[in-house]
């Protein structure tokens, strides 16, 4: 099963969560691959036109995937993220949504068309990132594509 990661990687925090969710949920999933754009990002910088490549590259992997996990965090979703889970969403997609910020509001701070696309979505203010790797693979493995 191959996984689009959707969410914020601009800062070393960002990057390294992203890395050690995506490593634990790997554990825990067996055969998923994990495609993350931070870690896709480096063949792109070098060039005139990288941003353009990243951009195109990151819809092809949206393409490529099997289900797109799509971190929520913070008092508004990433821009970025967002446009993700729309793509995924009108390419048919399966998006899983995760949201550990305890911060209130709408949708227990998620946007009503964020939370629409999500085929699931795992709101957990969780300490630990086992626990959060615990809720999140059975919302990855219902949206597995079948066997065979």
């Amino acid at each position: 099963m191959r996984i689009y990661y959707a969410g914020a990687l601009f800062s070393l925090a960002e990057k390294r969560f992203n890395r050690e969710l995506a490593d634990a949920l790997g554990e825990r999933l067996g055969d998923a691959e994990f495609v993350l754009p931070q870690e896709r990002a480096s063949q792109f910088l070098d060039r005139e036109d990288w941003s353009e490549r990243m951009f195109e590259d990151c819809l092809a992997m949206i393409d490529a995937s099997d289900a797109v996990l799509a971190i929520l965090d913070g008092p508004d979703a990433d821009s970025g993220t967002s446009l993700e889970l729309g793509y995924a969403y009108a390419r048919g997609v399966p998006v899983v949504g995760v949201r550990t910020d305890f911060r209130g509001g709408e949708d227990r701070g998620l946007n009503l068309m964020l939370s629409n696309v999500c085929r699931t979505l795992v709101l957990e203010p969780v300490d630990a990132l086992t626990t959060l790797a615990d809720r999140i693979g059975p919302a990855l493995e219902a949206v597995r594509p079948p066997r065979g």
